[in-house]
């Protein structure tokens, strides 16, 4: 049968019929998987859904989790971590390709938790958030504690029985889920609820037993630590066994080492605050404290009967001693000193004052003798005239004095009036606006 016949026998399929059959024989195939590979290309749609690729050395696989799923995750995927995802192995036709539906992922291994705790640990640690000087001072005596805590189980107990038993305060209970899906928002959400309170409690305290790194996760989680760091009110962290680290031990006030030790820093001991006061009471009754004052100032009444005697024998000495180095002698030699310093300095200011006189003179003199060179009268003892009208207005050119029927010139020596034989012009009538003319 030659191909032609071939391709006649066969119907043929649509691109989704095709796809939809090559979905079928995948899921009905495999079914659930369990696949293990590093997460890359993490994405959060809108919608809520987680859209990531896991991958090894050599291949690929797309994978995409439901948002009612990823919210049952005791930890938050993130890119480049490794995890063992189980799913149901199916394909999307609209990119011809296949995929993992997740339905539960764990990372693989503790070394995975473990890396990506160390990488939100250097995050908080940048930002400031474990820093010393942001910590609060623990109340010594705080009236009211707030626990956020599993409300079953020996926790809560331990804590209750431990503060019975050392300083009765009132508490307040908020139930949380210590892990596991919800537990991270919980606690967080209590903690912003016990700050919101009109009237706060004096001291927080989160606590839980001890489990495995899985098993508290939710005390690593970004909304629970950016919650205790947001807290106005002082939080002592209590969460595991004394071996046990989790960040919410960095940014809180205090890290107990169990929750009972929480309990024991939170109050003092009420019997020993009674015996205490006991000790001040003691201490208070007015002959305890008369008798040792009354004998310390009788000390210092006869210290003091002795001491002045000392001390005006002691001055007396020294005044003696003052007065025999006190010589007139030597009083005189500095006053003639003086007296002569001040006679040679009169010297020398009378004989600097009259070398600025005759410094000023001879200025003096120079800018005179320049001033009267600039003069016109020195300038009319070289031959030159000034020429003015009949009416003293001064006359600067030939054509104005052609206006004029009469000049009168100004030589160094005196003043002569001549008559131009020129009619007066209208002109001339007015006063000239020139300055005058030297020739």
């Amino acid at each position: 049968m030659d191909s032609t016949d071939f391709s006649h026998n066969n119907p043929a399929l649509s691109v989704s019929e095709l796809s939809q059959a090559l979905k079928g024989v995948v899921e009905n195939t495999f079914g659930d998987v369990r696949v293990r590979g590093e997460i890359s290309g993490f994405k959060q749609a809108a919608s809520g859904h987680i859209y990531f690729n896991l991958k090894d050395e050599n291949a690929v696989l797309a994978a995409i989790c439901w948002k009612g799923v990823s919210q049952r995750f005791a930890f938050k995927p993130e890119e480049g971590m490794e995890v063992i995802c189980t799913g149901k192995l199916s394909t999307y036709p609209g990119r011809s390709s296949y995929q993992i539906i997740v339905e539960f992922m764990e990372p693989a291994g503790a070394g995975a938790l473990l890396a990506m705790l160390e990488k939100r640990k250097a995050m908080f640690a940048a930002e400031g958030l474990f820093d010393a000087a942001r910590k609060k001072q623990l109340p010594y005596l705080p009236r009211t504690i707030g626990i956020i805590t599993s409300p079953t189980g020996a926790v809560i107990r331990d804590i209750l029985h431990r503060l019975r038993e050392r300083f009765p305060v009132e508490v307040l209970v908020w139930p949380v889920l210590v892990q596991g899906e919800g537990a991270k928002e919980q606690i967080a959400a209590a903690i912003h609820g016990f700050n919101a309170m009109e009237t706060k409690p004096d001291l927080l305290i989160v606590a839980r037993g001890g489990g495995s790194l899985e098993d508290l996760w939710a005390f690593n989680e970004e909304i629970v630590i950016r919650a205790v760091a947001a807290s106005k009110i002082p939080l002592i962290s209590a969460v595991g066994h004394e071996t046990d680290t989790t960040l919410i031990d960095y940014v809180s006030d205090h890290r107990a080492p169990t929750p009972t030790a929480a309990a024991e820093r939170a109050v003092p001991v009420r019997s020993e605050l009674f015996a205490l006061l006991n000790a001040y009471g003691e201490r208070m009754k007015p002959q305890r404290i008369l008798d040792p004052l009354t004998q310390k100032l009788d000390d210092w009444s006869e210290r003091l009967k002795n001491a002045l005697p000392q001390l005006l024998q002691v001055k007396t000495q020294q005044l003696a001693t003052l007065s025999a180095t006190l010589k007139p002698q030597l009083l005189l030699l500095n006053v003639t000193k003086m007296q002569s310093d001040v006679t040679r300095m009169g010297e020398k200011l009378n004989h600097a004052i009259s070398l600025y006189q005759e410094r000023l003179n001879t200025k003096l003199t120079q800018l005179s003798q320049l001033l009267a060179s600039y003069s016109y009268e020195h300038t009319l003892k070289r031959g030159f005239a000034l020429v003015r009208s009949a009416e003293g207005a001064l006359v600067s050119s030939a054509a104005l004095a052609k206006t004029q029927a009469t000049l009168r010139l100004s030589f160094h020596d005196g003043s002569v009036t001549t008559n131009t034989g020129s009619k007066p012009s209208k002109k001339s009538e007015k006063k000239p606006t020139s300055q005058g003319s030297l020739f």
